[in-house]
């Protein structure tokens, strides 16, 4: 069974609802606030379904902020870097078309080379198979050697090279 959690707990809980700048500052002060008067015999600690509830929860509002509204709710954290990149200017989309008309939405640096794009293409690929379920391993030296990326007619070959070269 689940421990109940701390005054402290319920503070940060409570407060981690405003995740800007100036609430990040609320939250340090409440638990700061909170800690001193309680015992330690009080306390406990936040089992591990309550805290993965409350940060899944907390995840989600930050998800609907206008910027980050086009990642899914279970988001990883390159995927937030990636979109906040992406607003900045630092990094571009670069739509990958399949054989069967599949399009991924793919994010690399401005910079990026050919190598790069291939990476982005498989943590695309596993994170979607990881969400969806489907094929547990893909033997990515094999689908580079077997199919090319392709770009204005002309094969992708020298890993080196810049997309935008």
């Amino acid at each position: 069974m689940d421990a109940p959690i701390s005054r402290s707990q319920r503070a940060l809980r409570q407060a981690a609802w405003s995740l800007d700048a100036a609430g990040w500052a609320v939250v340090a002060e409440e638990v700061a606030a909170a800690g001193p008067e309680e015992d330690e015999d009080e306390e406990e600690a936040l089992p591990h379904s309550e805290a993965v509830d409350v940060f899944q929860e907390g995840l989600a509002m930050v998800v609907q902020d206008p910027l980050l509204c086009d990642l899914p709710i279970q988001v990883t954290l390159e995927e937030v870097s990636s979109q906040i990149a992406l607003e900045y200017g630092q990094a571009m989309t670069v739509r990958v078309c399949k054989m069967d008309g599949e399009v991924m939405p793919v994010v690399v640096v401005q910079n990026a080379t050919v190598l790069d794009l291939k990476k982005a293409i498989q943590r695309y690929v596993q994170l979607r198979q990881e969400r969806e379920g489907g094929i547990q391993h893909i033997s990515w030296s094999y689908v580079w050697r077997t199919y090319h990326l392709i770009s204005a007619g002309e094969k992708l070959t020298e890993d080196r090279k810049k997309l935008r070269e």
